[in-house]
C-alpha cells in the first residue's frame, strides 16, 4: 500500500475495495458520519476519486474541495454524473469503463424488447395469478415485419444491431454523423428515424445535447404501433411526454431500464400495463460488474504508476 490517498464516494464491489486498499490509502466517504467535515479535514490530500452514480453529481463544487485531485475513475461507461468540462478545466483526468459492458447491455436491450413486444412479464403474472385456468392469455403484438431504429450506433448500438440481424427485421439508425462502416439505413434526425421505424431503441450517452432527445414529436412520429425501448439514460426521454404518449395510445408500449430520477419513478409508469419496467439492469451481471470494477482499479493504478489513463473520456483525454 502507498500513501497515495484515494476517495471512494459510494460503495463498489468488495473486490474493487480490496484491490484499491492493497495499493492505496482508501477512504470510504459513505461511511463518514459527517461527509462535509471529512472533506474539510482530508480533502486537500485526496489525489484520486473512485466515483459512481450512486453518490450523485461530481462537479466543480466537489473539485474545489479536493484541490490535489488528479483523476476521477468512474464506475460505468456513462459519465453524465461527472462534470467532465469542469474536470478538464482543472486538468483532472476522467475515466470510464467502456467495452467491458457492451455485450451485457446489448443482451439486455434485446431481452427488454422481446419482453415488451410479447408482453412476457404480463404473461408471467397471468399464470401466477391463476387466470390461465379461466382463459388463454390475450394475443400479443409481434416483432415480425417491423423496422427497428437505433438511436445511437456507438459500440453498444452496433452490438444491438448485430443481435437484431438474426431476427430478420429492418434496421435503421440515427446519430450525429453517418457511419461509413455499416449498411443500415441512416436518418438525419430522431424524428426522421422514428417516422421510418416502429421500434425505437435509445442507446445514446446522457448529456446536455441528448436531454429529451426522445420528445413528444419523436413519439408522435413513432406511431400508434410503436414500441420505445430505453437502455440509455433516463434524461434521454422526456418522461412526462412519454407517459402522455402511453396513456393516449400515441405509441403502443415501452420497455424502460432507466428513468429521470432513479430509483424513483412516476406512479403513472408503475400503473400502466403497456410498460415493462426494469431497475437499471443494463450491466448488472456479476461478471460484467467485476470487469467494470477492475477497470476502475486499473485506471487508477496506471495513472499513478505511469501518468497515463487506460480509458480516458474524450473531454479529458
Amino acid at each position: 500500500m502507498t500513501d497515495t490517498q484515494i476517495l471512494m464516494s459510494a460503495p463498489m464491489p468488495a473486490a474493487v475495495i480490496a484491490a484499491l486498499e492493497a495499493r492505496f490509502t482508501l477512504h470510504r466517504l459513505w461511511e463518514q458520519p459527517d461527509a462535509d467535515a471529512f472533506l474539510a479535514e482530508h480533502g486537500a490530500a485526496i489525489r484520486g476519486l473512485a466515483a459512481n452514480t450512486l453518490a450523485g453529481r461530481v462537479d466543480a463544487g466537489l473539485f474545489d474541495r479536493l484541490p490535489a485531485l488528479e483523476i476521477v475513475a468512474n464506475f460505468g461507461v456513462g459519465y453524465d454524473n461527472i462534470d467532465a468540462q469542469a474536470a478538464a478545466a482543472r486538468a483532472i483526468m476522467v475515466t470510464n469503463t467502456p467495452g467491458v459492458l457492451d455485450a451485457e447491455v446489448a443482451d439486455l436491450a434485446l431481452g427488454l424488447l422481446l419482453a415488451t413486444i410479447r408482453r412476457l412479464p404480463q404473461a408471467d403474472r397471468y399464470v401466477r395469478e391463476g387466470r390461465w385456468e379461466q382463459a388463454s392469455f390475450p394475443l400479443s403484438p409481434t416483432l415480425r415485419g417491423r423496422t427497428v431504429g437505433i438511436l445511437g450506433l456507438g459500440a453498444i448500438g452496433q452490438q444491438i444491431a448485430r443481435r437484431l440481424d438474426g431476427f430478420d427485421v429492418g434496421i435503421a439508425y440515427h446519430q450525429r454523423t453517418r457511419r461509413d462502416d455499416v449498411t443500415y439505413a441512416y436518418h438525419d434526425s430522431p424524428v426522421a428515424l422514428a417516422q421510418a421505424c416502429d421500434v425505437l431503441i435509445a442507446i445514446v450517452p446522457g448529456s446536455a445535447s441528448t436531454r429529451h432527445l426522445v420528445n413528444a414529436e419523436v413519439l408522435e412520429a413513432l406511431g400508434r404501433e410503436g414500441i420505445f425501448i430505453n437502455v440509455a439514460r433516463g434524461s434521454v426521454a422526456d418522461e412526462p411526454a412519454l407517459i402522455a404518449a402511453l396513456q393516449a395510445g400515441t405509441i403502443l408500449a415501452a420497455g424502460l431500464d432507466v428513468y429521470a430520477d432513479e430509483p424513483h419513478m412516476p406512479a403513472e409508469l408503475r400503473a400502466m400495463d403497456n410498460v415493462v419496467l426494469l431497475p437499471h439492469l443494463g450491466s448488472a451481471s456479476e461478471q460484467t460488474r467485476a470487469a467494470m470494477g477492475q477497470l476502475v482499479v486499473d485506471n487508477l493504478i496506471s495513472w499513478f504508476d505511469t501518468g497515463a489513463a487506460l480509458t480516458p473520456v474524450p473531454e479529458t483525454a
